[in-house]
């Protein structure tokens, strides 16, 4: 029978009203608990906060009365020893008597007369004043009921004593008057509120003063015995009234003053202690009446899924395949730019070289690698990073057929396939339209930029005969696109294969270059677009290895940069070219700025400055002559510390010349901010200047920007008349490269120097 019942109570229609109906019981009790607990606690804090103010004000009030009567009795002493009208003013000179600008001191014959005030009272006898009428029968301290000043209109209060004459006979009054506002003026809406009541009640329940908020008055007559009570015990108690003079309810506590025929009466108001607790219970019956709603839509929830638990566990069931196909969709697939991953490309490149080889067809493998991509991470965050990705994935899947396929291998590096290729040019084809649909601009944060794209190739089955070694050859053959200055292409040889031992050739002979006296300085001109002369020299590194021969910069320079043996070689560089440059100028040749460039680890080496002070003082050249050249992208590496560095250079005189301009993401607001001389036009935009649209419209911007930030603007690369003709229509500063003087060795160049000396000297003779 038990086991039946507990089977019926379990079943839902019955259960979740039961839970919900004690649920409720549960929200709605506590929280009527904790009302009610509140708002206890909030009236025992207005007792209390009533009480303390009344005790504070009693305190405040008979300091002030003491300080009154003691002036009464003080003068009723001097007058009565004296006997003389004038002991005011003697008192007052004296400074005996408290500022009239609150207290007015007046003393009255036996008839009532004000025979001496501090100050006038607007009236001139008092005779028919009650108090000064109980004062001829009494000796005590007597408060007169307020009373409004003839002149002011304010309520007014008399302190007086009783004066007599010698033989002890009544004399008059010695009379103190007090604006009856001055015993209300602590009121303090911060502690009192705008309703709060501050007050003194005479004995005869007629009230000195009272305030309220901002309004003051006097004179009102109210039940004495109600207003304070009778017993001591509750003299101090707050308790909650409602005020017969304005229908306010206060927690009002009143305190009787002893030594005076009076009593302070404090008030709070019911309405403002108790607004908090009020705002509370509100919030409270809110989020009960919110709970209660929950409760109730979720018992009616669970109600409805238990009716349809069946559907529940097929759309559970449904949901999990769908997740374990959207598992493994990410397992095979890049999640930022959903284009297959490693492993899926590795399964579909292993799928396309079985089908080649059963039809005896070839295949191709680009892998691409982002330049600089580093720089747009670092400048503008991972964020921006993610943005380029994403955008370069729609544009190398705008470049490919269908049938072929791009993955994303992680970081900036991406590998495509082309399956079924016919012939080889069509790869090229392919590779050179990534590579300009990469260097399109990007708009990113609101910004233009470029990057450029290394892309190596293999083919199937020269290049290899399994996924692993295609993908290999492909890297090798990426990273000599990289060696041979980035933004292009380049297909896998058996001779890159010897690369890494090169390399380490390469290495080893760059450790005893230096010591051994392999390294020697070209220096190419550089010409004034307008008249053709040379007006300044680039100094060009140049190793002749023993075994190996000339080897070019752009073999060794990677290594020295990567190894730190830049450092040495380039304090080698600056100081060989400041040295040949004095030897020209000391030959009576005119006086050129001879240029160096400066790697990243060069210009961030903590010793630059002082190996330059040095440098320029064992040399005796002049810093104006020296132009340090740096790449365009080394200034966004850190913009702090490199501004600090710029400065210094130039606060030593040395002139800053900023190379490869235009590859990078440079704007015009940010090229302004760094200290520069002069900017170089890089070779890949003055190569095409006069051909291409794109090339020539960005070539006509940097000389355009350069003009605007009065920099020199100097064409690198210039191999053709068509360029130089296109510069000079433009109005660049300076060319320089194979058209013009290709590099040449000390001599060669001091005998170019000596020719223009010559032609200059013969065009401009002395008369």
């Amino acid at each position: 029978m038990l086991k039946r019942w507990l089977n019926h109570a379990t079943e839902p229609h019955i259960l979740f009203p039961a839970i919900a109906a004690l649920g409720l019981a549960a929200i709605w009790g506590a929280t009527l608990n904790l009302i009610r607990v509140e708002r206890s606690a909030a009236e025992r804090a207005a007792v209390v906060s009533s009480r303390e103010v009344a005790e504070t004000y009693e305190s405040q009030v008979l300091r002030s009365l003491r300080e009154i009567d003691q002036t009464l009795k003080f003068v009723k002493y001097a007058y009565e020893l004296k006997g003389r009208k004038a002991i005011l003013q003697e008192l007052r000179a004296k400074s005996l008597l408290p500022a009239d600008v609150v207290f007015v001191i007046s003393i009255t014959d036996s008839k009532g007369n004000i025979v001496a005030s501090t100050r006038s009272l607007g009236i001139k006898n008092i005779a028919d004043q009650e108090s000064f009428k109980l004062q001829s029968h009494i000796d005590d301290i007597l408060v007169s009921r307020p009373r409004k000043n003839p002149g002011s209109e304010e309520w007014e209060l008399q302190f007086s004593r009783r004066i007599n004459n010698p033989s002890g006979k009544f004399a008059g009054v010695i009379m103190v008057t007090v604006d009856a506002a001055y015993f209300v003026s602590v009121y303090e809406p911060a502690k009192l509120g705008e309703h709060g009541l501050l007050g003194i009640l005479g004995t005869d329940g007629v009230f000195r003063a009272r305030r309220s908020g901002e309004i003051m008055s006097a004179g009102d007559i109210v039940d004495y015995s109600t207003a304070i009570p009778a017993t001591d015990e509750k003299q101090s108690e707050g308790r909650l009234t409602t005020n017969s003079w304005d229908g306010v309810p206060r927690y009002t506590s009143a305190l009787k003053l002893y030594d005076f025929p009076l009593a302070v009466i404090v008030g709070l108001s019911a309405d403002e202690q108790l607004a908090a607790s009020r705002k509370d219970m509100y919030v409270y019956l809110w989020r009960a009446s919110a709970g209660s709603l929950l409760l109730i839509l979720i018992v009616a929830v669970l109600g409805r899924m238990s009716q349809q638990l069946k559907l529940s566990r097929l759309r559970a069931a449904e949901e999990q395949i769908a997740h374990a196909e959207r598992v493994e969709y990410l397992a095979y697939h890049d999640g930022l730019t959903m284009l297959p991953n490693r492993s899926l490309f590795s399964k579909l490149l292993d799928q396309s070289i079985n089908q080649a080889r059963r039809y005896n067809r070839r295949l191709a493998v680009l892998f691409i690698d982002l330049d600089r991509f580093k720089h747009i991470n670092d400048t503008l965050g991972h964020e921006a990073g993610d943005q380029l990705l994403q955008e370069v994935s729609t544009r190398l899947k705008a470049c490919l057929r269908d049938s072929d396929t791009v993955a994303r291998l992680g970081g900036d590096e991406f590998i495509v396939l082309l399956p079924e290729l016919s012939e080889e040019k069509y790869v090229a084809t392919v590779a050179q339209q990534i590579i300009s649909s990469i260097y399109m601009p990007f708009v990113l944060l609101g910004q233009q930029f470029r990057i450029t794209a290394s892309i190596g190739i293999s083919i199937y089955p020269q290049d290899g005969l399994d996924e692993q070694t295609l993908t290999k050859n492909a890297d090798i053959a990426m990273y000599k696109a990289k060696e041979e200055g980035k933004n292009n292409f380049q297909f896998y040889s058996e001779q890159l294969n010897s690369n890494s031992l090169e390399r380490t050739i390469l290495e080893t002979g760059l450790r005893h270059a230096l010591e051994r006296g392999e390294f020697q300085l070209h220096y190419q001109a550089k010409r004034d677009i307008r008249s053709g002369h040379i007006t300044g020299i680039e100094a060009l590194l140049r190793w002749k290895h023993p075994n190996l021969g000339s080897i070019t910069p752009m073999q060794f320079l990677p290594i020295a940069e990567a190894t730190g043996l830049i450092v040495p070689i380039g304090k080698w560089v600056l100081k060989t070219a400041c040295l040949q440059n004095v030897v020209w100028q000391n030959q009576g040749l005119p006086r050129m700025s001879i240029a160096v460039s400066l790697t990243t680890r060069q210009f961030f080496d903590e010793h630059l400055l002082a190996d330059l002070t040095a440098i320029l003082a064992n040399t005796g050249m002049d810093a104006h002559l020296l132009e340090l050249t740096i790449n365009e992208s080394l200034l966004m590496h850190d913009v702090a510390k490199t501004m600090k560095i710029l400065a210094a250079l130039k606060n030593k005189g040395i002139r800053i010349a900023l190379d490869g301009f235009g590859v990078g993401y440079f704007s015009l607001s940010t090229l302004k901010q760094f200290p520069l001389d002069t900017i170089k036009i890089d070779r890949s935009f003055v190569r095409d200047a006069s051909s291409v649209a794109e090339d020539k419209e960005l070539t006509e911007a940097i000389i355009a920007m350069g003009r605007k930030l009065s920099l020199t603007v100097v064409a690198q690369g210039v191999e053709t008349k068509e360029q130089a003709d296109f510069l000079r229509q433009n109005a660049c500063d300076e060319l320089q490269g194979f058209y013009l003087n290709k590099p040449v060795p000390a001599e060669q160049m001091t005998e170019l120097l000596r020719a223009q000396a010559d032609i200059v000297s013969d065009t401009n003779p002395i008369s």
